[in-house]
């Protein structure tokens, strides 16, 4: 499948935030996108998936015009950067609702000790977030969309779920954006930088540094 982002444009009142965004994914690839704080990543995930409706725009799958909105096709997962899993949810219930097996999350995130009835509110920041991540990186769905998966988890973890993602590429697309970008580099097949309401499709962590993300 190739999934594809076309003259994207946003404004928030008179402030452009988005200018003819192009953007390119397909099955058996992670692609990246990064950017400084308020540049408009978020907003273009949002825009992807279908909860945020743009100025102008064309999403394309596989070369058709998608007229319903993304959420609405049953094709993707989103991880937002907010919380994902209702408070009142317990953990056991979580692991229900995406159907998937708990055991095998434990077996990877050992010390992931919350007991099957602990409140959703009751967890961590971390713990939080990896529970997350992890459930919507095994929703089966042909695209994945995740805004931040790596805030406030830890390294070692942030490993298991590197490798998680690279599983995951070959039967879906994923999409995804981070402050840590060593770790979008690291696993990013296609690599989008978002700066003054633009994007650039970029190769090396050298372009980054010409296109000034990096001193």
């Amino acid at each position: 499948m190739t999934l594809e982002l076309d003259n994207i444009e946003l404004n928030f009142d008179s402030k452009k935030i988005l200018s003819g965004i192009y953007m390119h994914a397909e099955t058996g690839t992670v692609t990246g996108v990064l950017g400084r704080n308020g540049c408009g990543k978020t907003s273009l995930l949002r825009i992807l998936f279908g909860n945020l409706g743009p100025k102008y725009g064309n999403v394309r799958l596989n070369g058709l015009h998608q007229k319903r909105k993304l959420y609405k096709t049953g094709k993707a997962a989103y991880l937002p950067q907010h919380r994902l899993l209702p408070s009142y949810m317990t953990v056991q219930e979580a692991f229900e609702t995406f159907k998937t097996d708990r055991k095998d999350f434990t077996t990877l995130f050992h010390s992931f000790v919350a007991p099957q009835k602990e409140k959703i509110n009751n967890l961590s920041t971390g713990e939080l977030r990896l529970l997350e991540t992890y459930l919507i990186l095994n929703s089966k769905k042909e695209i994945i969309i995740l805004d931040e998966p790596f805030s406030f988890i830890a390294p070692i973890y942030i490993d298991i779920l590197k490798k998680i993602i690279c599983q995951k590429k070959e039967n879906s697309i994923i999409i995804l954006t981070d402050h840590y970008y060593e770790d979008i580099l690291d696993i990013s097949d296609t690599l989008y930088l978002l700066k003054n309401g633009c994007s650039k499709a970029l190769k090396s962590k050298v372009e980054l540094k010409q296109e000034g993300y990096l001193t």
